[in-house]
């Protein structure tokens, strides 16, 4: 296993990290996920997601459980909630959602006693609340690390504009700052690490622990002829996800890139995995498997790694044409 420093902090992240949103709960249950997060942390795997809205605070219950039955050193891992959504569903009530003190302070707790531990290694803002002052989201997170409740406070789906604003903030009144952001980025979703972040990295530095590195299971190319059963876009109260994620021409790109892995004696997901991670500027890559086979081959993607030659990354940009363009001055 490869690790990697996550922004300007001193934390140290497993290049390929394990996470549970709709696999939780949803499509597993105990005996699959103590297997599961068995085979990633003996595969050197550190760093372990979760959010309070993933299957409405089950995920986390469920990730408890296992790690008390696992009994593992905690100093030897990292684990993460994030708060914005509430886990109460329709039934959420105001204050029970969004990035206020009161909000995240109890989604923070609650998170704690769901997981069963003392702190959280990560807290993020699951995403960006227009109708919360920065001021008071900083001020929060900085009460809640030096509470000790977490170490380290990130981002999740947050512009750059967004991130670099409250480090702003943390700067005018000597706060601690976000060091750590959760966006989307796969083959087919680019433009925030690729582009929106790069004056963040620059500036005040950025870890990312990037999700959907396959894109929802569209980049193993099990959705080439159709929704098998079973998988994640099947399930229930997940439309937009296949809405968003079938789309004709993205199918045709996944299968020219199903040749080229092909031609390089890998599987297209871990291909697609090592791809991510190529980039110096992902930190780590969450896995969602939800069976041992479909893990054993994400973790192939540190051996893929090294045939990511120049030569076939231009080959792969010539398949999915969709470089995000920088601005000229």
């Amino acid at each position: 296993m490869e690790y990697r420093i996550m922004g300007k902090t001193g934390l140290q992240l497993s290049v390929l990290s394990f996470g549970s949103w709709v696999t939780f709960h949803k499509q597993i249950g105990d005996n699959s996920a103590d297997e599961l997060m068995g085979i990633a942390y003996d595969n050197g795997i550190n760093f372990f997601d979760n959010a309070e809205v993933y299957a409405l605070g089950e995920s986390e219950k469920m990730m408890g459980r296992v790690l008390k039955v696992k009994n593992w050193d905690r100093t030897s891992y990292v684990l993460s909630s994030k708060a914005f959504f509430g886990w109460r569903g329709k039934d959420n009530k105001p204050n029970q959602t969004g990035l206020s003190r009161k909000h995240l302070t109890e989604a923070c707790n609650e998170a704690l006693q769901r997981m069963q531990t003392d702190y959280l290694d990560l807290f993020y803002c699951h995403r960006p609340d227009k109708n919360v002052p920065i001021e008071e989201v900083v001020f929060t997170m900085n009460t809640l690390i030096q509470q000790g409740k977490i170490l380290y406070w990130g981002t999740s789906e947050w512009s750059g504009v967004e991130i670099m604003e409250a480090h702003r903030v943390a700067q005018a009144y000597r706060l601690i700052g976000p060091s750590v952001e959760q966006p989307q980025y796969n083959l087919f979703e680019r433009h925030k690490i690729e582009n929106d972040y790069l004056e963040v990295y620059k500036n005040v530095g950025l870890g990312t622990t990037i999700w959907s590195p396959l894109a929802s299971g569209l980049l193993t190319g099990k959705y080439n002829n159709g929704i098998p059963e079973g998988s994640r876009l099947a399930v229930e109260g997940f439309d937009w996800l296949k809405e968003r994620t079938l789309v004709e021409s993205k199918i045709e790109k996944v299968k020219q890139l199903q040749t080229l892995a092909s031609e390089l004696g890998v599987s297209l997901a871990s291909l697609s995995i090592a791809w991510c991670v190529k980039n110096p500027h992902v930190t780590t890559a969450i896995l969602g498997a939800t069976k041992k086979e479909q893990l054993t081959d994400n973790l192939k993607a540190l051996e893929v790694l090294p045939l990511l030659t120049p030569e076939v990354m231009s080959k792969i940009e010539t398949i999915i044409q969709n470089k995000p363009v920088l601005a000229e001055y």
